[in-house]
């Protein structure tokens, strides 16, 4: 397919659904979220130019996952974002199945995109091209062809290239599968960006004491953070254990010490990014405040993909808010980047008052798009329950130190839950979108990323409270000034 023939189509496409936009409730207002079709990996977050871009896999044609092109929005502020065409679409023989997830870097003044070229044969089999492509603008890409072909030792499902320099040298690492189907990370080396240097295994599901982790490990970040280097990767094929695993697929980091320009990583456990429902293949960058942000995809592939409403109308999917990382003890912690709080209306809603043994709203706190902060001061209740729009549940059982987010699942309306224990419950800090929410737990130490469906009607947030705590509350509700 050609070019061309991706953008008349996609033009098509946007106008046919223009009005059907306005009308669909689930729409998301300050999340990004593709125009029609299936959006998943965020790729080449990179601030150029003073611009943040945001590129993200997105397949227009259709609410599956077919052929990926690269969608693009970017901002001046992370708040309002532009949507523009798309930058990488299938046009060459290496890609014809996909430009599928990289990263992105700025080298001498231009913006260069490293991504993963997909073919796929009749049989089954397929092929597998790191590919580069390179813009004076940050919008229209000289493709410049595969730079990286797939190493001996490793199968096909060999992507996601992820680029950043350091002491003078560029780095690679790329998602991978051995022939023993076995997850692992590749670093390659390079001082020119066109000729890399195989390193080799970075870490992987047989190193470092891990045993079994992982047939596949997708969507690799390397970065430094807080004087030590952190690894970001998204292993498929965990077991779930106690409260963790519990998705389809996993995202989250190593925290270890580099010895620069090695394999030798040698690195702690692996801890969880998300604990919620929604939230794989995040990626960062660092701006040039030297904040390191991540954003990631606010969906997962699993059996539940296919039944959510959205689908009805053209389209599946979204992306988190942007989250600034800090790391605190070998922990990251996720904050929501200061620049959101321009989205609140003036005034809000502030109050403090204690509960005991009763249940309780107040309408100031009802509401679809919205940011509610929660501090509980005196906490002896045994539990604490807060109901969303009659979809959502927020619990917290003292006893066991255990926090729980409940649904109804997409495809019959039964419960499902997410957990996590803390030694304590301090705060929650909650976005609320429509049809999303994001939970930010005790100052970012947890968080909880979920779709959910509830009727338009419904709007209420409900406490209800075994035994005694005493809360404040702030409430605003949110808007954007300008469309997306």
């Amino acid at each position: 397919m050609q070019q061309l023939n991706w953008h008349e189509r996609i033009s098509h496409l946007l106008e046919a659904y223009k009005e059907n936009h306005s009308s669909d409730p689930h729409r998301l207002q300050f999340h990004l979220m593709p125009a029609v079709g299936l959006l998943n990996d965020p790729n080449g977050l990179i601030q150029y130019k003073g611009t943040y871009h945001v590129f993200f896999q997105w397949n227009p044609f259709g609410t599956v996952h077919g052929p990926k092109c690269w969608g693009h929005y970017t901002s001046q502020d992370l708040v309002y974002w532009q949507n523009h065409q798309p930058s990488l679409v299938p046009s060459e023989w290496y890609e014809k199945d996909g430009c599928y997830s990289g990263s992105a870097v700025e080298v001498d003044g231009d913006m260069v995109l490293f991504y993963s070229g997909n073919v796929k044969h009749e049989d089954g089999t397929r092929e597998t091209y790191q590919c580069m492509a390179v813009s004076h603008n940050g919008f229209d890409f000289e493709k410049k062809g595969p730079v990286v072909l797939l190493p001996e030792g490793y199968t096909a499902h060999f992507r996601d290239p992820k680029v950043w320099k350091r002491d003078g040298v560029w780095y690679m690492v790329v998602g991978a599968q051995t022939f023993y189907q076995e997850g692992a990370v590749v670093l390659f080396a390079s001082v020119d960006l066109k000729e890399w240097e195989l390193k080799g295994i970075l870490a992987g599901s047989h190193l470092n004491g891990l045993t079994d982790f992982g047939y596949m490990w997708e969507c690799p970040d390397f970065f430094e953070l807080d004087d030590q280097d952190v690894l970001l990767v998204s292993p498929q094929g965990l077991e779930e254990k106690e409260s963790f695993y519990q998705n389809e697929f996993q995202s989250g980091y190593f925290v270890g010490k580099w010895q620069v320009g090695t394999t030798e990583f040698p690195h702690g456990e692996f801890h969880e990014l998300d604990r919620g429902f929604d939230f794989y293949a995040p990626q960062t960058f660092q701006d040039k405040a030297g904040r390191r942000i991540m954003l990631g995809w606010m969906g997962i592939t699993d059996e539940q993909e296919s039944f959510q409403p959205t689908i009805e109308r053209g389209w599946v999917h979204a992306l988190t808010i942007p989250r600034e990382l800090e790391l605190k003890n070998s922990r990251i912690i996720q904050k929501p980047v200061q620049e959101l709080k321009q989205m609140r209306e003036a005034g809000g809603f502030k109050c403090q008052t204690s509960l005991e043994n009763e249940t309780k709203t107040w309408h100031e706190l009802s509401g679809i798009v919205s940011e509610l902060v929660i501090r509980f001061q005196q906490n002896h209740a045994e539990t604490i329950e807060i109901e969303i729009r009659k979809n959502l549940s927020i619990i917290y059982d003292k006893q066991i130190n255990r926090l729980t987010l409940k649904r109804k699942r997409f495809e019959d309306g039964k419960i499902e839950s997410r957990s996590c224990f803390l030694d304590k419950l301090e705060d929650l800090h909650i976005y609320l979108d429509t049809s999303a929410i994001e939970i930010f737990v005790n100052g970012g130490q947890e968080v909880f990323t979920a779709r959910f469906f509830a009727e338009d009607n419904e709007k209420e947030i409900i406490f209800t409270v075994n035994g005694h705590v005493d809360i404040d509350l702030e409430k605003w509700n949110l808007r954007l000034q300008k469309r997306l």
